[in-house]
């Protein structure tokens, strides 16, 4: 796909604009959305939820969240950044991730981070594009609780 700008919506969801996430482009989220789980994300005021619209559409979001710790200042944690196929390459994940490193600004956070894979080039270089700097020697560690499946 060639590398055209989309003129498209971003914005920063509340609990008031859940019925947005009703009208999602395939392929955008891992898995279908859940009505409760949405509601619970936007009701709490540390989750945060950025989407791209085009009429109306949700064609990519950004997710996250704000936290506080006993020695430092907040920081805002990425947790996932997903842009529906057809939009790809397009300027949509700059945009939903500009929008959310502005919107971390305006909470009063610190520092912005995310995680990819070594292999995810796209993701690499999207957070290059938008000024990321990437820190080696970072180990994740995951811890499979046994909870409902996502």
């Amino acid at each position: 796909m060639e590398n055209t700008a989309i003129s498209s919506e971003f914005k920063i969801l509340s609990e008031r604009d859940v019925e947005i996430l009703d009208n999602v482009a395939e392929n955008v989220f891992d898995a279908p959305i859940e009505a409760s789980y949405s509601a619970e994300f936007l009701r709490d005021p540390r989750h945060h939820l950025c989407v791209a619209l085009i009429d109306g559409v949700v064609i990519g979001f950004a997710s996250g969240m704000h936290y506080v710790h006993p020695d430092k200042p907040p920081q805002f944690w990425i947790n996932e950044i997903g842009v529906a196929p057809a939009y790809r390459n397009k300027g949509i994940g700059k945009g939903i991730l500009t929008a959310m490193l502005a919107h971390a600004r305006k909470i009063g956070c610190s520092e912005v981070w995310v995680l990819t894979d070594d292999e995810s080039e796209a993701a690499r270089a999207l957070y290059r594009s938008a000024g990321g700097r990437e820190t080696l020697g970072v180990v994740m560690a995951t811890f499979d609780l046994g909870g409902p499946a996502g």
